[in-house]
């Protein structure tokens, strides 16, 4: 895209930007007595189909889902922007498939519904396993889940492989795009998802090896230093972790695991909220799609909660920072 034609396409995001949910509309959802109200609250803001019935939490959802890569399709970004920011979507194909084929058990809903490579053309080329069809940034990983889940039925190494492939293509891609604003956020990814395997490693008691296969390298830190600080313990963590810039992280660990993880989604928020003060550059329009796939998550979390009975506060402990 040209200077003028990120004017425009920024102008556009600065209009949509003032029908992104805000902290105060979440809660007033908090606050809504059912899943139907919230429903409701939503269709009302305009998420749905126009005139449609009224849909289930799935349905809008996913609707929601498609209209977000939709605009970006009508933006005409550079289509490896949208590569990147779609490989964890199609990564999750690839765990679901060899799962499902290795265990012949088939769960509704668990693919996203991709252009590429989406749950039946995934499941086709494992079958078949014609790894070659596949991308080549994820051909490795998705033989070696494969044969890992058919020989051994371990879910969870599956899962760490190709996860681990999934940063480390994103990291990859992102540098070779050099574009600022997908490589600050792509680095801040990587780092979050890595402490979240380390902290859950160190409480389930998972080996150093376990650690050295499901981490990435990031700038933050390397994979081995990481590794081997979780190898230490928590406090050892802790340390790490504090002396890495990441003391609000370790802050959350021990108030919950809620505040954690709400700490991980606020921090990637983080990082993409200077783009509100971007005109003439890609980074408003990514920061768009990536603060709507965060309130897409806010409300799947709010709807799951209010389904489940889970009281006004137990609600709040999940609540993650909105972009507006």
């Amino acid at each position: 895209m040209k200077d003028m034609d990120y004017i425009f396409a920024v102008a556009r995001i600065r209009v949509l930007e003032k029908t992104l949910l805000s902290d105060s509309d979440i809660s007033q959802m908090i606050a809504l007595k059912d899943e139907k109200a919230v429903l409701s609250f939503l269709t009302d803001k305009g998420w749905g189909e126009s005139g449609s019935a009224a849909p289930s939490a799935e349905e809008l959802l996913a609707c929601e889902e498609e209209k977000n890569r939709a605009l970006m399709r009508e933006m005409k970004i550079d289509p490896r922007v949208f590569d990147i920011l779609s490989y964890p979507q199609v990564f999750h194909n690839l765990k679901a498939a060899i799962k499902e084929i290795c265990t012949s058990e088939s769960v509704p809903g668990i693919f996203y519904d991709l252009e590429r490579l989406g749950g039946k053309e995934m499941m086709d080329i494992l079958r078949e396993k014609e790894y070659a069809a596949l991308p080549e940034y994820m051909r490795e990983a998705a033989a070696q889940a494969y044969e890992v889940m058919l020989s051994t039925r371990d879910g969870q190494r599956c899962d760490i492989i190709v996860d681990r492939a999934c940063l480390e293509a994103m990291r990859t891609s992102a540098k070779k795009l050099k574009e600022p604003m997908i490589s600050t956020y792509v680095e801040s990814q990587v780092a979050v998802a890595d402490i979240r395997v380390a902290v859950r490693s160190v409480r389930t008691g998972k080996s150093l090896n376990f650690l050295k296969e499901a981490l990435a390298d990031c700038d933050a830190f390397t994979a081995a230093e990481l590794a081997g600080a979780a190898a230490r313990g928590e406090e050892a963590l802790y340390a790490f972790l504090e002396s890495h810039g990441f003391s609000e992280a370790v802050s959350a660990l021990k108030d919950s695991p809620s505040a954690f993880e709400r700490w991980c989604d606020n921090r990637l928020i983080e990082t993409i909220r200077p783009q509100k003060m971007n005109s003439v550059s890609l980074g408003p329009v990514v920061a768009f799609y990536l603060a709507r796939e965060n309130e897409i998550k806010m409300a799947r979390i709010l709807l799951t909660a209010k389904a489940n009975g889970f009281s006004e506060d137990a609600i709040r402990e999940r609540v993650r920072e909105m972009y507006v």
